[in-house]
């Protein structure tokens, strides 16, 4: 054997290394590019259930109040000038109610473009802390007028012996059925609204 053969081939072996040194870099850049790829496809997709969630939420909340705040219910007697009427600014809970959800409702019709920009920027944490913030404060806002709201149904249902309150849904039906539908409507929001911010939570979270 040639004594240039044999000392040309280290000469190559030490190149191929070097080549080889010298690519990895560029190999090992790749894997964080497609890890935050897969990072913002995940969080798109969070955030457009966001979005369905957040629609859902706006109509249940937009039906309690329509359905609260025109229920009106009077009873026909004999004459036209003896009657009675059943109507929701009649009890100040009820009234709350129609406030409150009204505040909600408003609030989940101005958040959905901030939901919109989620989706169209996954990775952006400003408009998602700022969603999680407020849908913080809502909650707790429909809960209040939907528990007190339930109180004075179960009340309007069953009576109370001891306070010798009458139950008046024997007499205005439609009335109770109305503020029920409207109670229960409330819940439904209440429920969206907590799955909202877990939403946002997992979203707004580093991976």
């Amino acid at each position: 054997m040639d004594k240039s053969e044999s000392t040309s081939r280290p000469i190559e072996i030490a190149e191929t290394s070097k080549e080889r040194k010298g690519k990895a870099p560029l190999l090992a850049a790749a894997p964080p590019v497609a890890a935050e790829h897969a990072r913002g496809g995940y969080k798109r997709g969070i955030s457009i259930f966001d979005l369905i969630l957040r629609i859902s939420a706006m109509a249940s909340a937009l039906a309690a109040t329509i359905a609260m705040g025109t229920t009106e219910q009077t009873l026909p007697f004999f004459t036209q000038f003896f009657q009675f009427q059943a109507s929701y600014d009649d009890l100040p809970t009820f009234t709350f109610f129609v406030v409150a959800m009204a505040i909600v409702s408003g609030y989940l019709i101005l958040s959905i473009p901030f939901s919109i920009v989620c989706i169209v920027r996954p990775l952006a944490v400003g408009p998602r802390l700022l969603l999680i913030i407020f849908d913080t404060v809502i909650v707790p806002l429909t809960t209040a007028a939907a528990g007190s709201s339930a109180a004075i149904v179960n009340l309007a249902h069953n009576g109370n012996s001891g306070a010798n309150w009458l139950e008046i849904c024997q007499q205005f039906d439609d009335f109770c059925q109305r503020v029920s539908g409207a109670v229960v409507a409330a819940f439904i929001t209440v429920v969206l609204l907590i799955f909202l911010v877990v939403l946002s939570a997992i979203a707004i979270r580093k991976h």
